[in-house]
């Protein structure tokens, strides 16, 4: 008698389903990362993703309790993937320190542009959202905020180091002046269709940092 070696799924788990080569876990956090970016955690439905992936809602609820929980993965999805963009233009050891946050505001300009603008930043579409968002989202989401902070006045340590800007420059205030001003940017860019508010308000940054 021939053995039977058809493997039987696990009871309780879902089967595992791949889409584009992405775990289902994955896949779903990634659609979320798409559509929170362009219509926010509020007016987005967790039935549109599951449409999106192709998954069920039984398989939605084995990675995550609730739409909260998801909304925290994606958060921290989108947190790992921005602090690897800015290492990747901040940490360039091949340009001067300024000159790596020009590199950022680039990269950023063709982001936007790849995607005709409907995407901003998720981080600050969501601290927008936060009067009807879950409380939890609220520490988290600052937490991102400092982080970038961080990196930011490293680099601009970098350059008060080398020369480029005045000894006395408070690094840290300055990159907490930079972002606030660079979410208000992100947003104008999305109204008008345009990187031109991002480079206007670089530029600006730039110019006005101390010599």
């Amino acid at each position: 008698m021939k053995a039977n070696t058809t493997l039987r799924r696990r009871p309780g788990r879902p089967p595992k389903r791949v889409a584009g080569q992405l775990e289902t876990r994955e896949a779903l956090v990634r659609c979320g990362t798409a559509v929170f970016t362009e219509k926010g955690f509020a007016q987005t439905g967790i039935d549109e993703v599951l449409r999106a992936v192709g998954v069920p809602k039984g398989s939605f609820y084995h990675y995550f309790d609730s739409k909260e929980a998801f909304g925290r993965a994606v958060i921290d999805q989108y947190a790992a993937y921005f602090a690897r963009k800015l290492d990747r233009c901040l940490l360039d050891p091949s340009r001067p320190p300024l000159a790596r946050v020009q590199a950022f505001v680039e990269d950023a300009c063709a982001g936007m542009a790849r995607h005709g603008f409907r995407r901003g930043c998720l981080i600050g579409n969501l601290g927008q959202e936060m009067a009807v968002l879950p409380e939890s989202f609220r520490t988290r989401l600052e937490e991102v905020f400092l982080d970038w902070q961080a990196r930011l006045a490293a680099c601009l340590r970098a350059a008060r180091q080398c020369g480029e800007i005045a000894p006395q420059a408070d690094c840290e205030a300055l990159a907490a002046f930079f972002w606030i001003g660079w979410e208000g940017a992100v947003l104008r860019a999305k109204l008008v269709r345009s990187d031109a508010p991002l480079r206007l308000f670089a530029a600006g940054f730039l110019a006005g940092l101390p010599r």
